[in-house]
């Protein structure tokens, strides 16, 4: 009965390689390589064993040896670059490991033709990655035979990779190194000058371990799993503005007794100060309350400090020297430095009942529990701006909003959800709820504050962290694992921002706009936004029928 015929009632098993198997692995190997001189000898596996007895793998079938690879450690710097098989051979075919290597290189690895086709040599990778990490390896390295290569003698060998790359021709060494996350380096000339199918060619390749930590490395004090809360902040008539100091505190508080790293309060937390505004005129309100500002930042931050919470102060009006009033979200670390994220994108009644200006600079911003950056309200709406924090390794956007309908919501909702995805990060929108009818347009409020993240099998199933109930004061938490984003941007199901298509299009910041954007004409705006349009404007499309 052939090896075949017992599939259906196989055992498979994954363990180091044993002096007491080199018969079978003699046997295996001389029927593999039949034209590659056939199997290391006895001496040769014996001393691997002994030298590196962990990076010698095999997969049995009951007690058949059916699987196998060999590994060695190197000096990465050196077999990174251009070598030949000869550089890992040393006399005698004995193989030349280096114990104070730091990378790990792929000498041979074969499954019994008789078992292929059953992605068995997968699991066999799979094991010698997860040795990879274990031992803090920086790379695993292998010079990959390209077997096919005979049959395409017209193609240079790097036509030849890139056929391959796009599934155009199949390589039954470099196919299946690409699928098992394997990049081509290099092309290494007479590499094995005996293998005929390759022409003598070969692949320097790679798989990076991007858990790696040098030796000499010095561990930061950034968590790799963080707490982070929100305020879902019920608006409410206040007498002064310590008494809405004091809601605050009573919530600080609350974080620092769930040992919360970050509070995020909303946009436009203390507007319940512009009831205490004797005029009615909305301008005249809003300086009335960035008058409070300054007076606010400083006192949070001295709450952050004393409860160790770093606190979002969601956002705040702030008029400059020159008389240009911004949206302004405070950053107030629990160290005592205090950073800011002015609003970028001012919404239409910002715009013309406050007569706020937008800001010209977005910023990741670095705490001692992550990477995160600040997007407020309408901001998150603008794909752009989450990008590139993205781009700058920004692990958490905290998003404060205030929206007074559900519509308004789910637009902040459904763009901030899609910032988690397309950008790989954690996002937590948070808003308030309840009326303010002294204050003239902040009468209602609509929210349901979440926090999301990456939709991958590392995440919850519909890819959201945390929830509150909607219109209904409460705070809310989740702890979030920043080791799982690294992972997910590398190994994930797919991968985002590795896979953007750079070569065709980029993404930059210019510098600040001398004229605000509303200020532009249609024509001037067109020709300001650096974009090209095939075909009609849109804006000349959606007046057609």
């Amino acid at each position: 009965m052939s090896k075949i015929e017992k599939l259906d009632d196989l055992h498979l098993t994954i363990a180091e390689i044993k002096k007491k198997d080199y018969p079978q692995l003699k046997e295996l190997m001389d029927r593999v390589y039949v034209n590659l001189g056939g199997a290391w000898s006895k001496t040769t596996i014996h001393t691997l064993i002994d030298a590196f007895p962990e990076g010698q793998i095999a997969m049995f079938d009951h007690d058949q040896l059916i699987g196998i690879v060999l590994s060695m450690r190197v000096d990465y710097a050196k077999f990174s670059n251009p070598h030949t098989y000869d550089d890992l051979i040393g006399q005698k075919e004995i193989i030349r490991d280096n114990p104070e290597g730091d990378a790990i290189y792929g000498l041979d690895a074969l499954i019994d033709p008789e078992y292929r086709g059953y992605r068995l040599g997968r699991r066999l990778y799979d094991a010698r990655k997860e040795l990879c990490r274990q031992l803090n390896f920086r790379a695993i390295l292998a010079g990959g035979r390209i077997p096919n290569y005979h049959n395409h003698q017209d193609l240079t060998p790097g036509d030849y990779i890139d056929a391959v790359a796009a599934r155009e021709i199949h390589d039954s060494a470099l196919s299946f190194q690409l699928s098992n996350g394997f990049i081509v380096k290099r092309i290494l000339t007479a590499y094995l000058p005996d293998d005929a199918q390759s022409k003598g060619f070969a692949t320097l390749l790679e798989w990076a371990n991007i858990y790696y930590e040098p030796k000499d490395y010095k561990p930061n004090t950034r968590k790799s799993e963080v707490r982070i809360g929100g305020i879902q902040w019920q608006m409410r008539e206040v007498e002064s503005p310590e008494e809405l100091l004091q809601q605050v505190e009573f919530f600080v508080d609350i974080m620092a007794d769930y040992n919360s790293d970050f509070a995020c309060l909303p946009e436009f937390f203390n507007a319940p100060l512009m009831g205490l505004c004797e005029s009615t005129d909305q301008n005249i309100a809003i300086r009335f309350l960035a008058e409070y500002t300054e007076w606010f930042k400083n006192e949070i931050s001295h709450l952050a400090v004393s409860y160790n919470v770093n606190v979002i102060c969601g956002s705040m009006p702030l008029l400059d020297e020159d008389d240009t009033l911004y949206n302004v979200s405070y950053l107030c670390r629990r160290d005592g430095t205090v950073e800011e994220q002015r609003k970028i994108h001012i919404t239409p009644h910002e715009r013309s009942a406050w007569v706020i200006e937008g800001g010209d600079e977005v910023k990741v911003f670095d705490t001692d529990a992550g990477r995160i950056g600040i997007l407020v309200c309408y901001d998150v709406e603008f794909p752009e701006l989450a990008r590139l924090l993205a781009l700058d390794d920004m692990d958490i956007l905290f998003v404060p909003f205030w929206t007074d309908t559900k519509n308004g919501y789910l637009r902040v909702r459904h763009c901030a959800q899609a910032r988690a995805i397309e950008n790989e990060c954690y996002v937590m929108i948070c808003g308030s709820v309840g009326n303010l009818p002294q204050v003239e347009s902040l009468d209602i409020q609509y929210a349901q504050s979440s926090i999301f993240s990456p939709s991958d099998f590392a995440f919850p199933h519909d890819a959201i962290m945390a929830e509150t109930t909607a219109n209904t004061e409460m705070v809310f938490f989740s702890d979030l694992n920043l080791d799982k984003l690294t992972h997910v941007r590398n190994e994930g199901s797919v991968h985002n921002l590795i896979d953007r298509r750079d070569d065709l299009f980029s993404l930059k910041w210019k510098k600040k706009a001398k004229i605000p954007a509303s200020k532009l004409t249609d024509e001037e705006r067109r020709e300001n936004s650096g974009s090209v349009l095939i075909g009609n404007p849109l804006q000349d499309r959606a007046q057609k029928p």
